[in-house]
């Protein structure tokens, strides 16, 4: 599952919640860009992707889409978008500075406050462009208030599809080649 949306949204938050609802792995994409192993190396965070993403269930929080999409959609079974008003996400943009043991420090967010208000213009089409392109297959949820975050957490929506039979593997396999 990909968790897509504005800076703001509620991507991690939403993603902690399901990760954890469903027992599998969180994929964290701001967190594995700045790890010491990749620090900004494009090369070094697809290969990182590419390793983390090889199981069979996951959650993965963040957009990337140049960077990813051709290897997680590839893989994944359902796109969550956090619908969000810019407003909402400039709020939890500046909040989240605040909290302590927070990634987000305070010197950065003039930047993101720049990208949250340009996202739907900018943004948003480049990643929906990805999308269609190498995701066209995989089933879009759009969620847009706290309430349909909540329902879709609890719903049998965000239940994992039961696992593959090996034919239906290969066949996936071959499909998205």
């Amino acid at each position: 599952m990909v968790v897509l949306g504005c800076a703001g949204s509620g991507k991690t938050r939403l993603a902690r919640r399901l990760a954890e609802r469903l027992a599998i792995p969180l994929i964290d994409l701001d967190a594995l860009w700045a790890s010491p192993t990749v620090v900004g190396d494009l090369a070094a965070f697809r290969a990182a992707l590419a390793e983390v993403h090889a199981g069979p269930a996951w959650v993965s929080d963040g957009n990337f889409a140049l960077a990813s999409f051709n290897i997680r959609l590839a893989r994944a079974d359902l796109i969550v978008w956090l619908e969000r008003p810019r407003w909402l996400c400039l709020w939890r943009a500046a909040a989240r500075v605040l909290r302590s043991g927070e990634f987000h420090r305070p010197a950065g967010l003039r930047k993101v406050a720049a990208f949250i208000w340009c996202f739907d213009r900018v943004n948003r089409p480049r990643i929906e462009a990805e999308r269609l392109r190498h995701g066209l297959r995989v089933a879009v949820r759009r969620l847009a208030s706290d309430r349909e975050v909540a329902a879709f957490v609890e719903s049998e929506a965000a239940l994992p599809p039961p696992p593959r039979t090996h034919a239906e593997e290969g066949v996936a396999r071959r499909g998205a080649g």
